[in-house]
């Protein structure tokens, strides 16, 4: 019998308390009732530190991460726009990442925005992917004028963007099934 898929969300916000850390966790209970099983790497609760930082190579952290990554079959990276890129914190926990836990495993991208749409900071994490020999599902999703997406509750307000995340989250387990298979 066939290892049940796992999938690990990587935050592009210090925190999970976010506008991204919120579409991790509707990303994740839609996973989870795929049956699906989810981790999430928590950069507030257990810091990375920065690639060539004294001492980074060894430390503990760092060595966590990576057996996450190792352990999963797919990722969804989710990070805010700044400046016409992936967050720092995105692509410290990208450049943490090597061939070893990521070649031929899924990748899924979300972008939250302040401002209108576009697909730049989607690209990025698309081409990092790429290099670390990850594979890109079609789908993306992005989240412009990110204010005002989410009530009060942290529910998404938007039909369409409500699809979207089921779209993506189905593609998501289609593509990491098919690998497996």
């Amino acid at each position: 019998m066939m290892r049940q898929l796992k999938m690990m969300g990587i935050c592009g916000t210090y925190g999970l308390d976010s506008a991204n850390g919120r579409m991790l966790q509707i990303v994740s209970e839609q996973l989870k009732d795929k049956g699906i099983e989810w981790v999430v790497w928590d950069n507030k609760a257990k810091p990375l530190p920065f690639v060539g930082e004294d001492g980074c190579w060894d430390h503990p952290n760092v060595k966590e991460y990576k057996e996450m990554a190792s352990s999963v079959d797919a990722f969804v990276l989710s990070s805010p726009e700044y400046h016409g890129t992936m967050s720092g914190v995105m692509k410290n926990s990208l450049d943490w990442l090597s061939f070893d836990q990521t070649t031929g495993k899924i990748f899924g991208f979300i972008s939250t925005l302040g401002g209108q749409s576009n697909t730049t900071t989607l690209n990025h994490m698309r081409v990092v992917a790429r290099w670390i020999h990850g594979i890109s599902i079609p789908e993306q999703i992005v989240v412009a004028k990110v204010k005002d997406v989410f009530d009060n509750d942290g529910n998404i307000t938007d039909d369409d963007l409500n699809m979207r995340v089921e779209k993506f989250t189905d593609s998501l387990v289609k593509h990491a099934t098919k690998l497996r298979l």
